[in-house]
């Protein structure tokens, strides 16, 4: 099978196309034809020697989103079978070798693919969604009428997060440049925050999603909840709200809960851009920029 390698910590430059060993699932495994990989941050920091690089052995196979149709199943799995479209962030925070023609992984790691999309389409949903997911519904329970602050909100977790704080019934304020506000307004964000000329100046805030890092809790209200992905917030800066660092974990009951928002219309993943598989490091320079809105995408 054909899949992107590389053999060394660097630049975009060290990602290789390569041919390697179809592999052979396990039991409780599955076999996965891949038909799109999401690109991640996370992705780009590993290659470069940070993100989940030290939980990875060179040569490495980057990525972690998957979408694609099952090929074969391993011994004592029941929930899928060949033929099914999936999708899944299977093995996080370890190698789950996306970047291929084919993956294994353990079957429960994966749910069906939401039927009102591409296979690119949903490549772009796992890691993100269920980033966001975790925060909003698992960690911090947001309900009706609360209010919650996105930084980051037109990226690829932010865009997300900002469609399920809403589907929760929440109040969304999200922080982008300028020419990004549109964008977000028809997403559902309620008031928009250009970050370049300042910051939200309110201090009632019920859960701050932090997205970039180094954001001041300022404006929690007491007893309210700051999230940072990855790092959190020293605790110790105020001892009158509640902190909480996150690090993604794959979760089927998640994304079956994202699969049911994306078929109902309430949630849609923006995908600003493909590569072909052979153009990963294109991808990763893309992504870099940090100017993109929403999700990238290799079509496998």
């Amino acid at each position: 099978m054909r899949a992107i390698t590389q053999n060394e910590f660097g630049g975009a430059e060290v990602l290789t196309l390569t041919d390697l060993p179809k592999p052979t699932p396990l039991p409780t495994e599955v076999l996965v034809r891949v038909h799109a990989a999401g690109v991640n941050p996370v992705d780009w920091k590993t290659r470069d020697g940070g993100g989940m690089a030290g939980m990875q052995t060179l040569p490495l196979v980057l990525g972690w989103d998957v979408s694609g149709v099952v090929e074969e199943v391993g011994f004592g799995v029941t929930t899928l079978k060949a033929g099914d479209e999936v999708y899944g962030m299977p093995r996080f925070p370890h190698a789950a070798n996306a970047y291929a023609e084919y993956v294994t992984a353990p079957s429960r790691h994966f749910a069906k693919k939401p039927k009102n999309l591409t296979h690119v389409e949903a490549a772009g949903l796992p890691l993100a969604a269920l980033t966001a997911w975790q925060i909003l519904v698992d960690t911090a329970d947001v309900r009706a009428g609360e209010k919650v602050l996105v930084t980051a909100a037109a990226g690829g977790v932010g865009h997300l997060a900002v469609q399920i704080a809403k589907a929760r019934g929440a109040y969304v304020i999200g922080t982008a440049r300028e020419p990004k506000h549109t964008f977000l307004k028809d997403l559902g964000a309620d008031e928009v925050i250009d970050y370049t000329r300042g910051n939200y100046d309110g201090s009632d805030i019920d859960v701050f999603v932090d997205l970039v890092g180094g954001a001041s809790p300022a404006s929690v209200r007491p007893g309210g909840l700051f999230v940072g992905v990855p790092s959190g917030v020293d605790s110790a800066i105020r001892d009158d709200i509640r902190t909480s660092p996150i690090l993604v974990e794959p979760d089927r009951a998640g994304l079956e809960a994202i699969t049911a928002l994306v078929e109902s219309g309430e949630l849609r993943v923006h995908v600003d851009a493909t590569f072909p598989l052979e153009d990963a490091g294109k991808s990763h320079a893309l992504g870099e920029t940090g100017r993109t809105l929403g999700k990238i995408v290799l079509v496998v």
